[in-house]
C-alpha cells in the first residue's frame, strides 16, 4: 500500500499553514497526499502529448493524450542527467520497501513515470524544443522537459497533490517535487516560514510534506552569498545539494516576524525567500530522527557544512 494513502489524513491540517500566502491553492492542496495512479494503464499510442494546464498554483504541464490525459506532471530537483533521485526498484525505508518510480501503469510506484511510445508531442503553449525522452531500465521511454524526467502522482485528472513534497531522507530521494512550467522551471507555492527545535534551540523552518508526514524542515543561510544575490541558488550543483527556498509570492509567517521575510531573484525568473536579506536553503541530505509517536524530526545536520565556497548555518532565534 502506498505510504501516501496512509498519510492522506495528515495533510489537511498542515496544508493551510504551508500555503498561507496562496489561498486559492489551499483548498486543492489540503485534500492532498493520496498517491500513485490507482488503475493499471499503458502509455498512449505513439508520442504522448504534453499540454499546459491551469492549476491553483499557476500554469504547469500536464498530460494531453492517452489514458492519463489531464493528469498533472511533476519533477524532482535531485534528478540530473542520467543520475536519478527518483530511482527504479524498491528502497528500504522505516515504512518498509517502497519504489519511487516505474512505468506509467505501475501501481506500486509512488511517482510513476509518464512514458511515451514515440517522440513526445508539444501541445499548445509547450516547447517542442524542450521536450525529449530518456530510456530507463524498468521504466521504458520516459518523457523529459528541459532535461527533467516527468512523473505522475495523483489519483485523478486535474488533481494537484504532489506539489512541494520534500524527501531528503524518508524515503532517501534527496529532492523536492515541483510542478513544472512551460519554460521548464519549477512552479513553487508561496510557502510559510515558521520555527522548529534543533538541539534544544529554536530555528527558522518551512513545512513540507514527506513520507513521514508534515515536517518543519530547518532552513539555512550560506556565507558564500555576497551582496544581494544568491550565489548557491544560481549554481546548479549547489542548488541540487542545497535547494533554494522558493516562493511564488510573499511567504506567510507563523511564529516569526513577517518583517524579516523578503525575496531575491534567481535565473529563470524564480524567487528565493530571504531572511533579513540572506537567501534561504534546504539541505537535500537532511537527516530525521524517529519520534516516539512514529513521526520524525530533522536533526539540522547541514549546519556547519562547508561546501561551494562557503558555510551553511541554521537561523537561530529568528
Amino acid at each position: 500500500m502506498s505510504i501516501r494513502r496512509w498519510l492522506a489524513p495528515l495533510a489537511v491540517p498542515a496544508a493551510t499553514l504551508a500555503l498561507t500566502a496562496a489561498t486559492a491553492a489551499t483548498a486543492t492542496f489540503a485534500m492532498a497526499s493520496t498517491a500513485m495512479v490507482s488503475t493499471a494503464r499503458a502509455a498512449a499510442p505513439g508520442g504522448t502529448e504534453i499540454i499546459v494546464a491551469n492549476t491553483a498554483f499557476g500554469l504547469s504541464l500536464a498530460v494531453g493524450s492517452g489514458p492519463f490525459k489531464n493528469y498533472t506532471l511533476y519533477f524532482i530537483s535531485s534528478d540530473h542527467g542520467t543520475s536519478y533521485g527518483c530511482t527504479v526498484g524498491k528502497t528500504n525505508t522505516p515504512f518498509g520497501p517502497i519504489a519511487c518510480t516505474g512505468p506509467s501503469n505501475d501501481k506500486n510506484a509512488e511517482w510513476p513515470a509518464i512514458t511515451t511510445n514515440g517522440k513526445p508531442v508539444a501541445g499548445p503553449g509547450v516547447s517542442q524544443a524542450l521536450l525529449g525522452r530518456v530510456y530507463r531500465k524498468g521504466v521504458g521511454w520516459q518523457v523529459t522537459y528541459a532535461g527533467h524526467p516527468l512523473y505522475l502522482f495523483d489519483n485523478a485528472p486535474g488533481q494537484v497533490t504532489g506539489e512541494g513534497w520534500f524527501e531528503p531522507g524518508v524515503p532517501p530521494w534527496h529532492g523536492i517535487w515541483w510542478l513544472i512550467s512551460a519554460g521548464g522551471q519549477p512552479v513553487p507555492w508561496a510557502g510559510t516560514l515558521t520555527t522548529t527545535k534543533i538541539g534544544g534551540k529554536t530555528v527558522l523552518a518551512e513545512p513540507f510534506s514527506t513520507g513521514a508526514g508534515w515536517i518543519n524542515f530547518p532552513v539555512y543561510t550560506f556565507s558564500g552569498d555576497q551582496g544581494s544575490g544568491s550565489t548557491c541558488g544560481a549554481n546548479s550543483a549547489c542548488a541540487r545539494a542545497w535547494p533554494p527556498v522558493l516562493t511564488s509570492g510573499i511567504p506567510g509567517a507563523s511564529g516569526v516576524p513577517a518583517s524579516g521575510i523578503g525575496e531575491t531573484g534567481l535565473p529563470g525568473g524564480l524567487s528565493q525567500v530571504t531572511w533579513d536579506g540572506h537567501p534561504l536553503y534546504l539541505f537535500s541530505n537532511e537527516q530525521a530522527a524517529p519520534l516516539p509517536n512514529g513521526g520524525a524530526a530533522p536533526v539540522g545536520n547541514g549546519s556547519g557544512v562547508t561546501a561551494f565556497g562557503g558555510t551553511f548555518s541554521l537561523v537561530v532565534n529568528p
